[in-house]
C-alpha cells in the first residue's frame, strides 16, 4: 500500500470539515490537484464527481474508495479523508462512511492501483480496527490504525519497505512535538475551499461555495475575474485562489472552478 504509506508521509490524512459526500470529494480532489505532479487538465474533481454519479464508491465497513483516471504517465497518489460521525454515502451496506480513500490513478499505474486496493480490502476484511472506525475519535488514532494495517500487509515484503515503516513512525514521533503551526500541511489542507466564479458580461461576479463568509467576501471583489484569467490566481485579504479549470458558456459567460485558500 505504497501510496496511502506516501499519503500519511506527507501529510494527505485529514479530517474532513463537513459530514457532505460532495464536499468531502471536492475537498480531497483538491489535495490532490495541489500535489505538483497534477496538471489542470487532469480534472480529478470533475472526474471523481462524474465516475461517483455512475458508480458508488463504497465498499461497506465504513469505507469509500474512489478514484480519477489519467492518460499522463505520472505517480499513484492518495488523500484520504476522515469523517468522525460519518457521511451519507449510498454504501452497499448503509453504513455511514468514515474514511474516504481517493486515488489518483495515471494509466501506467493501473496495475499499482488494482495491488493497492486489493491489500487494502484485504486488510478491512482481516482487521478488527478496521472495522469499527467509529471507536476512533482523533485523527492522530487514525492515522496510528492505517499504519497498523500498512504494517502487517507489510509483513510478507521485504527489510527496505519495513525500514520505511520505521522511518515513518520516527518522523511521527517527532511531529508530536511540533506546535499546530509549525505544521503547516496541515494547517493548509484545513483551509482548502473548493469554489466556482462565474464571470457575466455587464454583470456581477458569482461565487459559488459552502462557504458563506467567502462568497461575500470575494464577490466583493470586483476585479477577481479579470485578475483570475490574466494571472490563474490571485491574493486577496488573507485568501489564495487558483484556477483548475475554466469552461467557457453562451453568451460570453465563463466559469472558472477554483481552490482558495486561507492563509493562517
Amino acid at each position: 500500500m505504497k501510496a496511502l504509506l506516501n499519503a500519511l508521509q506527507e501529510g494527505r490524512l485529514v479530517e474532513l470539515p463537513d459530514n457532505d459526500k460532495t464536499d468531502a470529494l471536492e475537498f480531497l480532489s483538491a489535495l490532490i490537484e495541489a500535489i505538483p505532479e497534477v496538471q489542470v487538465e487532469d480534472q480529478v474533481t470533475e472526474r471523481i464527481i462524474a465516475r461517483e454519479k455512475l458508480h458508488n464508491t463504497g465498499i461497506g465497513k465504513g469505507w469509500a474508495c474512489p478514484h480519477a483516471s489519467t492518460l499522463r504517465d505520472t505517480e499513484l497518489l492518495c488523500s484520504v479523508g476522515w469523517s468522525p460521525h460519518g457521511i451519507s454515502y449510498g454504501s452497499p451496506d448503509s453504513e455511514p462512511v468514515r474514511l474516504v480513500v481517493m486515488y489518483f490513478v495515471p494509466e501506467s499505474q493501473k496495475n499499482a492501483y488494482l495491488k493497492e486496493i486489493s491489500s487494502l480490502a484485504k486488510a478491512i476484511h482481516q482487521t478488527q480496527a478496521l472495522q469499527q472506525l467509529q471507536e476512533l475519535h482523533e485523527l492522530s488514532e487514525v492515522r496510528h490504525t492505517l499504519l497498523d494495517a500498512i504494517s502487517h500487509a507489510l509483513e510478507s515484503v521485504g527489510p527496505e519497505a519495513r525500514a520505511r515503516m520505521i522511518q515513518l513512525e520516527v518522523k511521527h514521533a517527532a511531529s508530536q512535538s511540533l506546535t499546530p503551526t509549525d505544521n503547516k500541511l496541515a494547517q493548509l489542507a484545513r483551509h482548502l475551499i473548493p469554489m466556482s466564479l462565474l464571470e457575466i458580461p455587464g454583470g456581477s461576479n458569482l461565487v459559488l461555495s459552502q462557504d458563506q463568509l467567502l462568497v461575500k467576501e470575494l464577490e466583493a471583489f470586483q476585479d477577481l475575474g479579470a485578475e483570475l484569467a490574466q494571472h490563474g490566481f490571485v491574493k486577496h485579504q488573507g485568501i489564495e485562489i487558483v484556477i483548475r479549470s475554466t469552461e467557457h458558456f453562451s453568451p460570453d459567460r465563463v466559469l472558472h472552478h477554483c481552490v482558495a485558500v486561507r492563509v493562517p
